[in-house]
């Protein structure tokens, strides 16, 4: 505490975590962030330094659908009126509050916080280069500082300090299989999320978005296509997810048509589907792959269910089956490896992946601790 100054407040502090809500269906499967709001209150509110941690809506709390999960986990959600006149420290995630908001929150003494969770050097890019409609945009928010995640510390760190004018630190990803327990649950009865072993083929599966060059499906198809030329007995069926928009993309279409998995009959083009419903009809094992955002909720709902997760994800080399980088030849081979030795190894290959989903938990006094020093720096001088 020697390092702050006299503004710290001398009593815990309430803190709130932007959530952008809207009229209409919204689900807490369309993307990561709004789970990873959830999870940052309830660490907050592990907190010693914490009075109290709360979702700060940009809309009504009675727009909240069903679908986001979050009525019954003990969760306040205040509106952007209380927020200004109850809590010390707003951390910006989801909602990206107005300027004005932001000032006046400041001048009356609250610090305000921006969690950035994407690789938004390379969506700027793309929405700039590409005529895509813009998303958040640099502004004269006063931040008080930038976090972000390790996945995010090579490519993004300086675009995001020198765009916020705001000093950038790097913080723990926060994962617990609390929303996706909830999306199990809803499984019909002759229906299990988790793999089973001794298929004599596999269904593999890809997740990619395929929004961004950053998470594409391009590897993990070459990738399979690679295992199934050098072993084509392993596979019953290729199902590559969120690509119906570029079925008739003539680029990917005919680059799909090169394929011996398309060409056999062997593969399909699918829309948009939560892991844990589509691998408990469809899937057996799941190849991933991305371009500087390796940590991804996908490879820890893989690794929970037990499946064979072929990924080049750095973070978690030890976990699942590794390739690196853009490496096809090492990404088939893993395929073929997982294939010949995961049901043999697979109680081993459970306990394991425990041990680095234990390291991503909201209640683990590492992250609690790594996030309430960030939380009490916002103070420093």
């Amino acid at each position: 505490m020697s390092t702050l100054n006299s503004a710290l407040p001398q009593r815990k502090l309430r803190v709130g975590v932007t959530l952008h809500v809207r009229k209409g269906p919204q689900s807490i499967w369309e993307n990561g962030i709004f789970q990873n709001c959830a999870f940052l209150v309830q660490l907050f509110n592990q907190s010693p330094a914490v009075e109290r941690a709360v979702l700060v809506l940009d809309g009504e709390t009675q727009q909240v659908s069903d679908a986001m999960l979050l009525s019954d986990l003990g969760i306040d959600m205040i509106g952007l009126d209380e927020a200004l006149n109850t809590l010390d420290v707003v951390v910006e995630m989801s909602a990206q509050l107005n300027e004005d908001w932001v000032r006046q929150f400041r001048e009356r003494g609250g610090r305000y916080a921006w969690m950035r969770v994407g690789n938004d050097y390379v969506i700027d890019i793309e929405r700039a280069m590409f005529n895509k409609p813009h998303g958040g945009l640099c502004s004269n928010k006063p931040y008080d500082a930038v976090w972000t995640l390790p996945e995010y510390e090579r490519s993004c760190k300086d675009y995001f300090a020198l765009t916020a004018r705001a000093p950038v630190h790097i913080v723990p990803h926060l994962w617990t299989p609390l929303f996706f327990e909830k999306g199990i649950a809803t499984l019909p009865g002759h229906l299990s999320y988790g793999y089973q072993p001794g298929k004599p083929r596999w269904r593999v599966c890809a997740f990619e978005p395929n929004v961004c060059m950053v998470k594409t499906s391009l590897i993990p198809m070459l990738a399979c296509e690679e295992a199934y030329r050098a072993q084509p007995a392993f596979l019953e069926y290729l199902r590559v997810c969120n690509t119906l928009h570029l079925k008739e993309h003539l680029k990917f279409s005919h680059f799909a048509r090169t394929l011996d998995v398309v060409k056999h009959g062997l593969a399909s083009f699918e829309g948009r589907f939560a892991v844990y419903e589509f691998m408990a009809n469809y899937g057996d094992c799941i190849i991933s792959h991305h371009w500087e955002n390796g940590q991804n909720y996908l490879y820890y709902e893989a690794l929970y269910g037990g499946y064979p997760l072929i990924h080049n994800s750095e973070f978690i080399k030890d976990y699942g089956y590794y390739y690196p980088e853009f490496d096809c030849h090492a990404a088939g081979q893993a395929v073929l490896r997982a294939f010949a030795t995961h049901d043999a190894q697979l109680e081993d290959y459970r306990r394991h992946a425990q041990t680095l989903l234990r390291s991503l938990d909201v209640s683990l006094p590492e992250n609690i601790e790594i996030y309430t020093r960030q939380l009490l720096s916002l103070y420093a001088k």
